[in-house]
């Protein structure tokens, strides 16, 4: 995928982070790093760590986003969410993009390490591009699974550019 290149779901998803100059943002299995980019851009004093299981995901992300990374601005670590080793309270958004994690098992480990990484009234964002399936089963499963977190309650969104799961940790 080409750097100028932004998936229309991607580009959606960013927009719906109502994202402030000075966030520290936390992204989870940002792939190729076309995520990573748009958030970059619109912090100025703020800060993105992205994980990914991938190192080939990795590698093609830090090309992509070389001038973030040399700024300070952009850190990328090869990993699994629920090894990741941050500060408690050290995010004030987390989000991830057709990221499956969430609906295909309970995710328990990683929502309480997503919960301890975000500061109080930080928002966790879970992405879904369009799809020709039905996804109402997904979306009721990551909903349920959230509840079920120390979040305890999750807002479901569905537009046409994609659907959203939105939840806050409690101030």
């Amino acid at each position: 995928m080409p750097a100028s290149t932004v998936p229309d779901r991607v580009a959606w998803a960013v927009e719906q982070l109502d994202l402030r100059p000075q966030d520290r943002v936390l992204e989870i299995g940002g792939g190729p790093g076309a995520a990573a980019e748009l958030v970059c851009r619109r912090l100025e004093q703020g800060f993105l760590l992205g994980v990914d299981r991938s190192a080939v995901a990795v590698a093609r992300s830090t090309q992509r986003n070389r001038a973030h990374l040399d700024s300070g601005r952009l850190d990328l670590r090869v990993g699994a969410l629920n090894d990741l080793d941050v500060p408690d309270e050290s995010f004030d958004v987390a989000f991830c993009v057709d990221v499956n994690l969430f609906w295909t098992g309970a995710a328990q480990p990683e929502l309480d390490r997503l919960h301890r990484a975000l500061r109080p009234g930080g928002r966790l964002h879970i992405f879904y591009g369009p799809t020709p399936r039905d996804p109402s089963d997904a979306l009721a499963a990551v909903r349920r699974h959230l509840e079920a977190s120390p979040f305890g309650r999750a807002e479901v969104r569905r537009t046409d550019r994609g659907s959203e799961i939105r939840a806050t940790k409690p101030a």
